[in-house]
């Protein structure tokens, strides 16, 4: 009689992470283009906005890096998840109370803190718990990038609704949402304990040259969205292009980053995700060597479809790659490492991206493309040394 593999367990798993990733990428989608509105609604001029949103950025290396590793070492799963959460939320209220600039700049940093771990602490929980589970990590992710666009959209008529200086509180229903739907996730127990190989004795991750030329390849193509993200829209305003026209050319991006999730578990079971990377950095080097030339708005649909693959395939790819490389005892170091890195790199190429745009204007996307193809240089590298570290 042949032996039948038990089936992986059916408890509801990823639908709860496929609504927690929905409330996650709710409060981001509301956050990134409607916080800097409320902000000037409070009174706030431009430095000190700017100053404000500087706090996200700054929070990672603060707290993530030393806090992913205590959650290693003492082998916790869903409880740090749920008290970064909470603490979000309760810290969030406090900005929404607040009114002055002083008042704002310091509970938006305490808040910015707990709200750094949320994101890494769910990677790195849905990768192990789907994998336990034999599903797809892009087929749930998906439900965040669908919940980014319908925030986008929803954001724009709460604020027509109920205007710049109550914005704010559709922020802190969304974060409440993320705080309760972290709550009732499945449980996954500790992480299983290597007595011959405690946790204190655990080789460091930067030691392995696959894992820093992943981390350092994924950072430059990732940075080098920079150009995009903070000058496409003025770009194309200036081109002639209408506001529901720039909003659609965004939601085209978004659309084929979900398409490739859609599609991830028949992706993966074909390429590495070293290979996956290495995708991404040849989109994003194609789309940036072609908007750095003023295409025809014609030609924009297509290349915001190349989202798939510049960020798309590059964040899929990374995902896989921390999840098999750190094999669950450093899950979350891992991925708070990896936050890291890419925030540093990003902010590093975003101050450089206004310098440029200044200078060269859409020439700048030149510079975009040099990162994502050093990228592809690291990629080829990496591609022989992920292999030495055992990575399919």
């Amino acid at each position: 009689m042949a032996f039948r593999r038990p089936s992986p367990p059916d408890d509801g798993f990823a639908l709860r992470m496929a609504v927690l990733y929905g409330a996650i990428f709710t409060f981001v989608g509301i956050q990134l283009p409607f916080l800097p509105v409320w902000l000037q609604a409070k009174g706030l001029d431009v430095r000190e906005i700017g100053l404000v949103l500087a706090m996200a950025v700054v929070a990672r290396p603060v707290i993530l890096p030393a806090a992913m590793r205590i959650i290693d070492r003492r082998g916790w799963a869903k409880g740090p998840l749920v008290a970064a959460a909470w603490a979000a939320c309760i810290t969030f209220v406090a900005v929404a109370l607040s009114d002055s600039f002083a008042a704002i700049i310091i509970t938006f940093a305490i808040s910015a803190l707990p709200q750094a771990l949320i994101l890494p602490l769910t990677d790195a929980y849905a990768l192990r718990g789907l994998a336990a589970r034999e599903r797809a990590y892009g087929s749930v992710r998906l439900w965040g990038s669908i919940a980014f666009i319908a925030a986008n959209l929803g954001g724009g008529f709460v604020l027509e609704r109920v205007g710049a200086s109550h914005l704010i509180w559709a922020l802190v229903v969304a974060i409440a949402a993320t705080a309760l739907s972290a709550s009732v996730q499945t449980p996954l127990g500790p992480v299983s304990r290597d007595t011959d190989a405690p946790d204190q004795c655990a080789p460091s991750l930067w030691r392995s040259p696959g894992f820093v030329a992943v981390v350092a390849a994924t950072s430059l193509i990732q940075a080098s969205h920079a150009v995009l993200n903070g000058f496409a829209s003025l770009q194309w305003e200036a081109k002639g292009l209408t506001g529901p026209v720039i909003g659609a050319l965004w939601a085209i991006g978004v659309l084929a980053e979900i398409g490739l999730f859609a599609v991830s578990a028949r992706v993966m079971a074909r390429l590495r995700p070293i290979d996956l990377i290495g995708l991404g950095a040849v989109g994003a080097t194609l789309r940036w060597t072609a908007m750095a030339f003023d295409p025809p708005a014609l030609l924009l649909p297509a290349l915001q479809c190349l989202h798939g693959l510049s960020f798309g395939a590059t964040h899929l790819g990374a995902m896989h790659f921390l999840a098999g490389f750190a094999a669950g005892r450093q899950g979350a170091t891992a991925q708070g490492d990896y936050s890291t890195i890419v925030a540093a790199v990003f902010a590093l190429e975003m101050g450089l991206s206004g310098v440029l745009v200044e200078q060269f204007g859409a020439y700048a996307y030149l510079a975009m493309a040099a990162s994502a193809l050093a990228g592809a240089v690291i990629v080829a590298v990496a591609r022989r040394v992920t292999a030495q570290d055992g990575i399919a």
